[in-house]
């Protein structure tokens, strides 16, 4: 179903109520017993998950390349396994961008595990359209210019041949468009990590993009901004990490929204972490630029004027969410092929642990010259001295116990690469005293990520729906 052809004003209408939303992961490779546990007694509408960095969709477009089967998130199929019962029996909708690189492979293994556990007339649906890959050269060839949005760069022909990913960051009409079809199952893939909630709200409620949604759209993104990466709203990554209780079983968060544009972030009582005034703080403040103009393919949030109050245990209130109708252009992340990284890692002991891993880096150094390394990169941290803060860090005024010597190559090709860990294996004879290793690093590829704009006309989603 193309969304171009949908009529919006026909499918909705203005309602009232509340709904529940349960965060179920923040990231590849997340957690997912405090998902299990919000099916099993969170009583939700919807859960949703976010798998997707923006990395990710280099990763993961290499994988299908090779294999058109493959390019979704490796972990849905498993995670799958355990919701789709559990989401079936509490009548939880699942919402989530694990399709990747590849939703309708995603959804397709998502429908053949549906019936292989009995889920008979479950709904999963695709949605599509945020690949640009095989559009790029005709954008290019109408004239559109892809300024790089970190380095002001503009010659995007000079790495189009080593480019493997482009894809838009799209709003929630699909995702609504989905619900509204009946979707049990959402599997999208490079859709804004906050439409993941704007999306089951704007339908829930019958919210259009026009003007006078501008601030509950708003709220929307707000709260799915704040809740999006799981752990992080209920004490993950918090400055006070000191007070956060029992994190190893740690409670993820789930959204109470409003009608009117209001909501209150908690979780489930029992489980560790903490929902306060401040983890909600910490998380509305992270990853954004400008906190008046958050700009989202489902509009523009202002977070300057959130009132953010606790109105019980692990119960905060947001309110007077304000915000703009959604920008004319999305955000798009092409990636492309960077090189190649050679790395080590070697630990010397206590005495003169820093004297030897020095010695080692003298050493490395040397041996690359007589290997003829050609690296326009060269990269070396001393772990437990200056590894996380450079520079700026001080001498230690003692002789550490132990110092860890990391070093990293960047190379055009990998046979450069290589020759990096072949010298890190070398000083195993020509090293210092008392010198060990990490495991030999073979050499990794390089992605590279050129954040840029594109017009929402060029970007069409469509959905369709796969029965089990």
């Amino acid at each position: 179903m193309e969304l171009a052809r949908w009529n919006w004003k026909d499918m909705v209408q203005d309602m009232g109520g509340q709904v529940r939303i349960g965060a179920g992961s923040g990231f590849w490779g997340d957690a997912l017993d405090p998902a299990v546990e919000l099916l099993e007694r969170g009583d939700l509408d919807y859960m949703s998950m976010d798998y997707l960095a923006e990395l990710t969709m280099a990763l993961l477009q290499r994988q299908k390349l090779k294999d058109p089967r493959k390019g979704y998130i490796p972990d849905l199929p498993s995670h799958m396994r355990a919701l789709l019962p559990l989401a079936k029996a509490s009548g939880t909708r699942l919402v989530c961008n694990g399709g990747g690189a590849n939703p309708r492979a995603a959804a397709e293994r998502i429908r053949e595990l549906a019936r292989e556990l009995g889920l008979d007339g479950m709904r999963i649906a695709v949605v599509e359209g945020d690949d640009l890959l095989g559009a790029l050269d005709d954008l290019l060839g109408s004239g559109a210019v892809f300024e790089n949005m970190d380095t002001g760069e503009s010659n995007l022909a000079g790495i189009r041949n080593r480019i493997v990913a482009a894809n838009a960051y799209t709003d929630s009409s699909a995702i609504q468009a989905a619900l509204a079809e009946g979707a049990d199952v959402v599997i999208a893939g490079r859709v804004s990590d906050n439409a993941l909630y704007v999306g089951p709200i704007m339908h829930e409620f019958g919210w259009r993009y026009e003007d006078a949604y501008a601030d509950r759209i708003a709220a929307a993104i707000t709260i799915g901004h704040v809740v999006e990466c799981a752990a992080a709203t209920t004490g993950g990554m918090s400055s006070r990490f000191d007070e956060m209780p029992d994190m190893g079983r740690v409670g993820f968060p789930i959204v109470e929204f409003d009608a009117d544009g209001t909501a209150v972030v908690t979780k489930l009582e029992g489980t560790g972490g903490r929902v306060d005034t401040f983890t909600v703080k910490e998380h509305l403040t992270y990853e954004i630029g400008d906190p008046k103009q958050y700009l989202m393919p489902d509009g523009i949030a202002d977070f300057t004027t959130v009132r953010i109050e606790e109105v019980g245990k692990d119960r905060v209130r947001l309110s007077n969410m304000t915000g703009h109708p959604r920008p004319e252009r999305l955000k798009l992340v092409i990636g492309y092929e960077d090189g190649w990284i050679g790395e080590g890692m070697l630990f010397f002991p206590w005495p003169h642990a820093l004297e030897r891993a020095e010695k080692a880096r003298e050493t490395l150094l040397q041996r690359f010259e007589r290997l003829g390394l050609e690296a326009d990169q060269m990269h070396f941290d001393l772990v437990g001295v200056d590894m996380l803060h450079g520079p700026a860090s001080p001498r230690p005024d003692y002789d550490p116990s132990e110092v860890g010597l990391r070093v990293a190559v960047h190379t055009e090709d990998r046979d450069e690469a290589e020759k990096v860990r072949r010298a890190c294996s070398q000083l195993w004879i020509m090293g210092p005293g008392g010198t060990s290793f990490g495991t030999p690093q073979k050499a990794r590829p390089v992605f590279g990520l050129w954040p840029t704009l594109v017009s929402r006309d060029a970007v069409r989603q469509t959905i369709d729906i796969l029965e089990a």
